[in-house]
């Protein structure tokens, strides 16, 4: 295995271990009869996250048959790596401050959560586009 895909299963695990482990707050949030919007903030960290860890993972399994150099490897593995912590950063914060991070305003914060979705985002459609390129070479 390259070390791009082994640095992409590394982060994968560790996203993978926060999305699990948020199914603590989550399981507190039903109990304590948390607002329906705060529990669903809660469910979304607990499913999204392993959802991306297993895409990571998927991810890296691939990297052997792509047929591009390792800069082109080591580019999306980093653009998905970002991509995962930006979301990671969003989602188990946003619960915790009340935040969606949809825009920019309140406090820091809000914009702290802003700021992972918009890295999560951005990450993860350059990643794809360099992801697709590199499909479309190794064929």
């Amino acid at each position: 295995m390259e070390d791009s895909a082994r640095h992409l299963m590394f982060h994968a695990v560790i996203v993978l271990l926060a999305g699990l482990l948020a199914g603590i707050p989550y399981g507190k949030a039903i109990l304590k009869n948390r607002s329906e919007r705060h529990i669903a903030a809660w469910r979304l960290a607990h499913a999204a996250l392993p959802m991306g860890a297993i895409l990571l993972l998927v991810l890296s399994v691939l990297f052997s048959s792509l047929a591009v150099s390792q800069y082109v490897k080591w580019s999306i593995s980093i653009l998905f790596i970002v991509s995962a912590y930006g979301f990671m950063v969003a989602l188990l914060l946003g619960p915790v401050v009340g935040y969606r991070g949809l825009t920019p305003e309140g406090p820091l914060s809000a914009k702290m959560v802003y700021l992972g979705n918009i890295m999560g985002a951005v990450a993860s459609l350059v990643g794809t586009l360099v992801l697709l390129y590199a499909a479309w070479v190794s064929l």
